[in-house]
């Protein structure tokens, strides 16, 4: 069981996950912050990366609130199964910001929806 801050504590299965974020301004901070060990326990996902890896980060330009779009459309084109209802979500009104996969997502298929990506930081997650 993980606590994740005020949310409550939950059983996070073995697997891969994909979260959705957003940062206004900042965005190489926000990740940098993301990638650090050594940090405040702030948003839900401080609380899960303390048991686990980042493998890769993917940047989207785009509107506010494409958080949003990304987890709808990872939930409908991938097949992410919510664990956690209302992780990272709580200021909106989608289900999760995060989903979990047993084998490593292809999330490649999922981008193509959005021109505007780049990888942050490489990772294996083309399945």
């Amino acid at each position: 069981m993980i606590q994740v801050g005020r949310l409550g504590a939950f059983l996070f299965p073995k697997g891969f996950y994909v979260y959705t974020g957003s940062a206004q301004t900042n965005l190489g901070k926000r990740i940098s912050r993301h990638l650090s060990k050594e940090k405040k326990l702030h948003w839900h996902i401080d609380y899960l990366l303390q048991f686990g890896e980042i493998v890769s980060v993917l940047t989207i330009d785009g509107v506010k609130n494409r958080e949003c779009v990304c987890s709808d459309k990872i939930a409908l084109t991938l097949g992410g199964r919510a664990v956690v209802e209302k992780f990272g979500s709580s200021d909106c009104r989608c289900k999760t910001h995060l989903y979990f996969f047993e084998h490593t997502p292809k999330i490649d298929s999922m981008l193509q929806g959005f021109p505007k990506y780049k990888v942050v930081k490489k990772g294996n997650f083309t399945g």
